[in-house]
């Protein structure tokens, strides 16, 4: 009965602990890196206590403002690379990443895309996988990313 007791409170003052946490934790609406993006309707990060939540990137080419040409394989490397600049912007790298969301616009590109993923994010973040049209810029992939500091 006593043990009954003991864990009862603890299942509940443990999580309103938790979110009595999350509440004082500031929310952090990042401007981006880059200059030409400073402008955007979105934040590049969202930092909330030591969590990033990164805005979905593809593989564009940030100084010129083009997608890459090159197929799945080269958006799939730029888009990693444009993940990996705002992570250091923040001082993590992609061993930081414990949640990708990647968006490709079809299917048939997971061989290939899985190929260039799997040589950067060599911790193995969970990871959902879907595909979807009309993608901005017409890009073959987007990723977005949790990361913890």
């Amino acid at each position: 009965m006593k043990n009954s007791l003991v864990l009862l409170i603890t299942l509940i003052l443990v999580p309103i602990a938790i979110l009595k946490a999350q509440e004082k934790s500031p929310l952090i609406f990042h401007a981006s890196h880059e200059e030409k993006k400073q402008s955007a309707p979105f934040s590049d990060a969202v930092e909330v206590g030591n969590l990033f939540f990164l805005a979905g990137q593809i593989g564009m080419d940030h100084s010129t403002r083009t997608l890459i040409s090159g197929g799945i394989k080269a958006e799939t490397e730029q888009t990693i690379k444009n993940i990996a600049a705002v992570l250091q912007h923040h001082g993590m790298d992609l061993d930081r990443v414990v949640k990708c969301t990647v968006i490709l616009s079809t299917m048939d590109d997971f061989a290939a895309f899985n190929e260039v993923y799997s040589q950067y994010f060599t911790k193995k973040p969970a990871r959902t996988t879907f595909a979807a049209s009309g993608l901005a810029a017409n890009a073959k992939i987007e990723i977005e990313v949790v990361a913890v500091k």
